[in-house]
C-alpha cells in the first residue's frame, strides 16, 4: 500500500447529471486514504459537488458534454440530434488531455463515462455499467450501440463496472450482457453514503436530479401536489449552481443542493424517498436500505430498464411520471414489500478490487 503514496492520477466524470461525479467520491476518498494525489477534470456542476467533498483537490478545467433532453418523449431521437456535438466533445477530450500530458505527469487516468478521456502512453481506466446500451428501439439497436460503446471502451486499458459479479447485481444486464464484448472488472457496489442512526422525523424526502428540461417538469409536477399534502417534506432540487429559492407550504423545506454528509442524514431521517432511477441513486439508497419510489425519466431506457429491474427484485416499486402525484407515491410505497438482497459489505469489496488494479495497471508503468 505504501507504494502507492504520491501516486498521481487524473479523474473525470462525464457530467450527464450528477450521478457520475458523486458516484466518484468513494473512489478519490479511498485513493487520497492510500496516499494518492488525485486531480480533477471537470467544471460546472460537478466541479463544484466535488469540491464540497474535496475542498483542497486540485482541478484542471474541463468543459463537459451539456447534453439536454427534449420535451418530448424519444430521449433516442434526442440524442441523435446531438450526435455531433457529442462527437465533437470527445473529441475535444482527447485533445484537450494530449496537450495537458505534454505539460505534466500522471500516472494513471480514470474517466467516469468520458469516452475520449484515455492515453496510450498512460494506463486508462474506463468506469461504466452500461456494458449493454438500452435505446428504446430493440434489440438489434442495443447490439448497434454496444459495438460502437466497445469500440471506444478497447481504447483503454482496463474497464471498470460498479455491480457485483455475482447473479445477483444491481445492474442487470446494463453491467452483465448476454453477450459481451469486453471482459471488465466487477468492482463491487458503490456509494458515498453510510447508514447513521437517527429519528425518521421526515415524512417524505422528494430528491430531483438529471439534465433538463425533466428534471424541472417532474419538480413542477410534484410541487403542484405538495399543497394538499401535510406531512413534513425536504426537496432537493439537485442543483448545485442555484441559490434562488422560491415559495413553498411551511411543512416544506428546499434545499438546492446537499453535501453528502446532508443528505445521508436527510436520507436516514426520511420514512420515504421519491427519486429518479439513476444507478447511483440507486447504489446509495440501497446501501441506506430505504423505501422508496422510483419515477423514471420519461424516455430514457436505461433508468426505465433500471426502474422496472428494481421492481422485479423486489428492491423498489416505480411509477411512471405522467401518473404521478404523492398520493399515489406514498400509497405504492405503504403497499410495496421491500426487500434487502445486498450484504452492507457489498459496498466495501471496491477496495482490495481497487488496490490489485492500482498494482497491475501501474506495474505496465
Amino acid at each position: 500500500m505504501n507504494g502507492l503514496k504520491n501516486t498521481r492520477i487524473l479523474l473525470s466524470p462525464l457530467d450527464w447529471g450528477l450521478g457520475h461525479a458523486t458516484r466518484c467520491i468513494p473512489l478519490i476518498r479511498f485513493l487520497q486514504e492510500l496516499g494518492c494525489e488525485v486531480v480533477l477534470a471537470t467544471s460546472g456542476a460537478p466541479e463544484k459537488l466535488l469540491l464540497q467533498e474535496f475542498p483542497n483537490i486540485e482541478v484542471k478545467q474541463l468543459k463537459g458534454y451539456h447534453i439536454r433532453y427534449g420535451k418530448g418523449a424519444s430521449l433516442f431521437l434526442n440524442i441523435a440530434q446531438q450526435l455531433p456535438s457529442i462527437f465533437n466533445s470527445i473529441r475535444y477530450e482527447q485533445q484537450w488531455l494530449q496537450k495537458l500530458l505534454q505539460q505534466e505527469q500522471f500516472d494513471l487516468i480514470i474517466s467516469d463515462n468520458r469516452p475520449g478521456f484515455y492515453s496510450k502512453a498512460v494506463p486508462s481506466v474506463y468506469i461504466t455499467h452500461q456494458l449493454l446500451i438500452h435505446s428504446g428501439k430493440g434489440k438489434w439497436m442495443n447490439r448497434i450501440l454496444q459495438r460502437l460503446h466497445t469500440v471506444y471502451m478497447k481504447k483503454f486499458t482496463a474497464v471498470w463496472v460498479p455491480d457485483t459479479a455475482a447473479a445477483t447485481n444491481l445492474a442487470g444486464e446494463l453491467a452483465h450482457p448476454a453477450k459481451p464484448l469486453v471482459q471488465p472488472v466487477y468492482m463491487g457496489l458503490l456509494s458515498r453514503m453510510q447508514r447513521v442512526e437517527v429519528k425518521e422525523e421526515i415524512d417524505l424526502l422528494i430528491m430531483l436530479s438529471g439534465p433538463e428540461p425533466q428534471r424541472t417538469i417532474l419538480e413542477t409536477q410534484l410541487l403542484q401536489s405538495l399543497h394538499s399534502f401535510q406531512g413534513k417534506t425536504v426537496l432537493v432540487r439537485g442543483l448545485p449552481n442555484e441559490t434562488t429559492s422560491f415559495n413553498v407550504p411551511a411543512h416544506v423545506t428546499v434545499h438546492a443542493h446537499l453535501s453528502a454528509q446532508q443528505l445521508q442524514e436527510t436520507i436516514c431521517a426520511a420514512k420515504s424517498v421519491v427519486c429518479r432511477s439513476g444507478y447511483t441513486s440507486l447504489m446509495d439508497l440501497v446501501h441506506l436500505q430505504k423505501k422508496a419510489v422510483l419515477i423514471p425519466t420519461p424516455g430514457q431506457p436505461e433508468q426505465e430498464y433500471l426502474a422496472q429491474h428494481m421492481q422485479l427484485l423486489q428492491l423498489f416499486p416505480y411509477l411512471q411520471q405522467k401518473e404521478v402525484t404523492l398520493q399515489r407515491v406514498l400509497q405504492t410505497a405503504a403497499a410495496f414489500n421491500y426487500q434487502h438482497p445486498f450484504a452492507t459489505t457489498s459496498f466495501e469489496e471496491f477496495k482490495p478490487v481497487l488496490i490489485r488494479q492500482l498494482d497491475l495497471l501501474l506495474a505496465k508503468q
